[in-house]
């Protein structure tokens, strides 16, 4: 709804035309009142008699005006010409008397004068600021009424409109049934011609007034839907009734007045449907039986219309149903309900050659595309664009997932350390700088453990969203081929694996793990035969991590919120028995957050207030207790081979060594801030600790050489992803306020740095001199890409900054946020930003943008699938057709687009595809969609039918990808799993 606007009136409205006093005054509204003036002039004892500005402007009685210029000469003026007057020469410093015939008011200064209009000046403006704020309010309230009922008509529509369908389907199986009580001959007459045959239109409800009382035309102004447009018969609503028809119409049991336009009488007679006649008498309804008679009695079914082709608009046929849309009006009145007769058109693509435009549906929406001209001849809709002849093989993955993982960072016998991040756990070999990678997962990795022989791993994922393959399960695979020997679990959890273990007394025969469920059940399974041996529920309460007792035989030990838990297993593997820790209520913390085994064989569990306890082997009480051991909780306990003990503070961000005999040795090291607290350690090679940390990275190192760092990470979600142009590097950036700038052939970082707001964009300038990062808050940041200097920070609304591009000559940059398109030009060496324009968004948010070869026009989409073009120096919308359609895109990250529209072959209104883009040479597309999937195409896709490559890795949407500046490698990045993936193309 449009914003109302205030009313204003002119003062010739009031009665005072021409009054250049008045007309000087704020206008006011007509319910407008006037001040009592003479409280605001009670100061001054020489103005009386005055009441109020109508007193003076209503006293229509002569006054005698005496000038200096004719002292003698007598003037018959009004008040309102003599205050005219006086006004104009009120520059004259010599004070002017001026009197009143009636004697009711006598000014005797001009300073007195001036002190009356200005209060009443001022007395009005309040009055008019009060007023205004009102109507504001008024309009604001009625605003948000009409809104309301908005919503309330469309979702009234939509239910009518479903009703309407669903009777339809249910007389569509059925033979003809005329409903009706008693003969009604009125209704007959009105709706019968000269051949006998029936005019009712089809699914056109009667809005007309009846003649047979009041309760009747209640009735059937009830039940109708007709608007008034249609009643009062227009031309609009005319097209409108003969093209939207549909099997099924609600009829009233009275006559149709001749008064208003009835429903045959809108249709033409060539295209009126005709009743087949089934007796010999018109008037005499068929006998109703069985359910059909319990339907209301105002639906007439019309299963038996025949219509000629002129109303073949909505029509079944044996193959399904089709529907035409030859109007731009939509019946009912809502895009919801639109969506959902949608469902019923066939959506096969088509092609006009002589329009020039495809016509295909996205996610249930219909689109047009425009096809250029150099293939408007040639075009095939059936066509298939095949699959690129490259492929995509897994290179790299920056990060790890410390922030919310235990105990999942190993060294193998390989040298490997192994590791997971996203959907894949990644076996990293620090001498070679190279990376292996176990990719049999679908979802979240949530944890992991090696087998008593360390070349057998298991690790546990969480459930899928969006598809079957995604349910909770185990895979235990082998580190050296990277095959999978089993997996276990699959249909059996309906929530993450939190924590698993394999049995150690017996060589590793058993597997044991727990969910997140809520009772959070313990399954032990024999895992080389796949065979569950037994279930129990483990704890209400939450449960962080689940061991095999390296020395007792079948004997588990759970820790988790406030419980510490030791079950055994009986020698048949069929049942098992818990005992539940003893521990002084006063000393018992809230969480018991890691356990170990010290090498006698004694359980070293840690806790949330930073006590390390120890409970002596045989026993479930605890015999030696270690306070203060670290501020904070202690997340890790290591028990090296030598029989030292190493734990890890998951606050102050700690390392401290204790000796077999459970005494602090003296040595300890404290991580820097940036780097995050303790997560998990375990044995390095020789003296070496490994450590993961909570901000997503892993050092390396030991107490007296210190720690480095060999991998870092994001630690939040990632949305910035940006290729350096002529160089082999990119940049990444996130909600964790961090952008890293990486070398994609040393898989390292060049530099890092802290940009203060959560980053949701990034880009370099055509010389990869410059970076440009947009962020959540509407600010966009302008930085050295050597130095890291900043040359500007700007601020552009208070929404996030989407995507940000620069020109392909450089000379402007586009900014897309969900309000608008900002356009600035570039000087002084990407250094000065002047504005040159705002495109604001229409319908719905922006999301995407492409350049233009040239630089003059951009391309957009918006989250309603739309596409946008306009003129980068205007920033207007371009509308022509024709002038649009022959345009080259520099880049293609519109994912609704003639170059593009190959990627939505695969219809699920479940899902979405987040982003795209096109290699430097222009042979290759990739996409990301919600599911992590990265698809490879042949560019351009413009096929509805287009093959592709697919390829599994992040565990979350793929929220941007890009090729490297040589088209050797393309990189992704997975959004919330905080994983960056770098693909080689071979």
């Amino acid at each position: 709804m449009e914003r109302m606007s205030q009313p204003s009136y002119r003062m010739e409205e009031a009665g005072h035309p021409g009054d250049p006093v008045l007309s000087s005054l704020p206008l006011c509204s007509r319910s407008q009142t006037v001040p009592n003036m003479a409280a605001l002039q009670q100061e001054s004892q020489e103005i009386r008699d005055i009441t109020t500005p109508d007193s003076l402007l209503s006293d229509t009685r002569e006054t005698d005006i005496k000038t200096p210029d004719s002292p003698g000469a007598s003037v018959s003026k009004t008040p309102d010409s003599a205050l005219s007057d006086r006004l104009s020469n009120s520059k004259s410093p010599a004070p002017i008397s001026y009197r009143k015939q009636a004697g009711l008011m006598a000014w005797h200064s001009v300073d007195q004068e001036s002190q009356g209009i200005e209060g009443i000046t001022s007395a009005w403006n309040g009055m008019l600021e009060n007023e205004n704020e009102a109507i504001r309010d008024r309009v604001s309230d009625l605003e948000k009424k009409v809104h309301f009922q908005n919503d309330e008509i469309t979702c009234l529509k939509a239910t009518l409109a479903d009703c309407l369908r669903r009777l339809n389907a249910l007389e569509v199986d059925k033979d003809h049934v005329e409903i009706c009580t008693t003969p009604t001959p009125t209704v007959q007459n009105a709706f019968h011609g000269q051949n006998g045959h029936s005019k009712i239109p089809l699914r056109r409800p009667l809005s007309a007034a009846t003649n047979c009382g009041d309760r009747n035309e209640k009735a059937s102004r009830r039940i109708s839907y007709t608007s008034d447009r249609d009643k009062h018969g227009s031309k609009s609503s005319i097209r409108r009734s003969v093209i939207y028809q549909s099997n099924t119409s609600i009829n009233s049991d009275a006559s149709v007045s001749q008064g208003t336009p009835s429903a045959s009488t809108r249709h033409s007679s060539s295209a009126t449907p005709r009743l087949h006649s089934t007796s010999s008498s018109a008037t005499a309804p068929r006998k109703i039986t069985g359910s059909m008679g319990k339907l209301h009695k105002k639906w007439r079914s019309t299963s038996d219309f025949d219509a000629t082709p002129s109303l073949s608009v909505y029509k079944r046929s044996n193959a399904g149903s089709s529907l035409s849309f030859r109007s731009p009006y939509s019946p009912y009145g809502s895009q919801l309900n639109l969506e959902k007769h949608l469902r019923e058109v066939s959506k096969n693509p088509q092609f006009s050659e002589e329009e020039g435009i495809l016509r295909i549906f996205i996610k249930g929406r219909p689109i047009s595309l425009l096809c250029p001209d150099a293939e408007r001849v040639d075009y095939n809709v059936d066509k298939v664009n095949p699959a690129p002849s490259q492929k995509l093989n897994l290179e790299w993955v920056y990060g790890y997932r410390g922030r919310d993982a235990r105990a999942n960072l190993q060294l193998l016998p390989t040298g490997e350390m192994v590791y997971f991040v996203a959907a894949v756990v990644v076996l990293f070999n620090a001498e070679e700088h190279s990376q292996r990678h176990y990719v049999g997962h679908t979802e979240d990795i949530k944890c992991m453990t090696v087998h008593p022989n360390r070349l057998i791993v298991a690790s546990g994922q969480g459930p899928g969203y969006y598809r079957r393959e995604g349910q909770p399960h185990i895979r235990v695979w082998n580190s050296v081929s990277l095959q999978t020997l089993q997996v276990l679990g699959v249909g059996e959890f309906k929530r993450a694996i939190s924590c698993i273990s394999f049995s150690r007394t017996d060589g590793g025969t058993f597997l044991v793990g727990v969910d997140e469920a809520p009772d959070h059940n313990i399954v032990v399974w024999d895992w080389q035969k796949g065979i569950k041996q037994m279930e129990s529920k483990c704890s209400s309460e939450t449960v962080v991590a689940i061991e095999f007792h390296p020395m007792e035989d079948g004997s588990i030990i759970t820790c988790g919120k406030g419980h510490v838990n030791f079950w055994q297993i009986d020698p048949s593997y069929t049942s098992m028995s818990r005992k539940t820790g003893v521990l002084d209520p006063r000393d018992k913390p809230k969480y018991f957050t890691c356990l170990a085994f010290s090498s006698s064989g004694d359980v070293i569990t840690g806790d949330s207030n930073g006590n390390i306890f120890v409970w002596g082997r045989g026993y479930n009480a605890v015999t030696k207790a270690m306070w203060k051991v670290h501020e904070g909780p202690i997340f890790t306990i290591c028990v090296l081979k030598d029989g030292s003990i190493i734990t890890g503070g998951g606050k102050d961000g700690r390392v401290v060594k204790f000796d077999t005999m459970y005494r602090p040795t003296g040595q300890e090291a404290q991580l820097p801030e940036h780097l995050g607290s303790i997560r998990t350690v375990s044995q390095g090679i020789g003296s070496q600790l490994l450590l993961g940390t909570t901000k997503n990275s892993i050092l390396n190192g030991n107490f007296e050489l210190s720690f480095q760092e060999m991998m870092i990470g994001h630690v939040e979600e990632v949305c910035a992803l940006a290729a350096r142009p002529t160089q082999s590097q990119f940049l990444t950036a996130g909600h964790d306020r961090m952008i890293h700038l990486w070398d994609s052939l040393s898989h390292s970082v060049v530099w890092s740095n802290d940009v203060g707001e959560q980053v949701q964009s990034a880009c370099f300038s055509c010389d990869g001199e410059v970076i440009v990062v947009g962020t959540v808050t509407g600010k966009w940041v302008v930085l050295d890409s050597r130095t890291k200097e900043v040359y500007g920070v700007h601020q552009d609304g208070a929404e996030p900054i989407s995507t940000v591009k620069f020109s392909p000559d450089g000379s402007k940059l586009a900014l897309g946020s969900r309000a608008a398109i900002h356009v600035y030009k570039v000087d002084d060496g990407y250094r000065r930003y002047t504005r040159m324009g705002r495109c604001l968004a229409q319908s719905s948010f922006l999301t995407h943008l492409d350049w233009s070869d040239d630089s003059v026009h951009i391309q957009a989409n918006n989250a309603d699938k739309e596409v946008i073009v306009l003129t980068a120096s205007l920033c207007r919308v371009v509308t022509d057709s024709e002038n649009i359609r022959n345009i080259t895109w520099a880049t293609s990250e519109c994912l609704v687009s003639w170059n593009t529209l190959g990627i939505w072959a695969e219809q699920d209104h479940s899902l979405d595809i987040n982003t795209s883009a096109r290699s430097n040479e222009g042979a290759l597309l990739a996409i990301g969609d919600d599911l992590g999937r990265v698809r490879l195409f042949t560019h351009p896709a413009a096929q509805p039918v287009s093959l592709h490559h697919s390829y599994a890795g992040h565990s979350s949407g793929v929220t941007r990808v890009a090729f490297m500046a040589d088209d050797t490698r393309l990189l992704t990045v997975g959004g919330k799993d905080s994983a960056v993936i770098q693909w080689i193309i071979e």
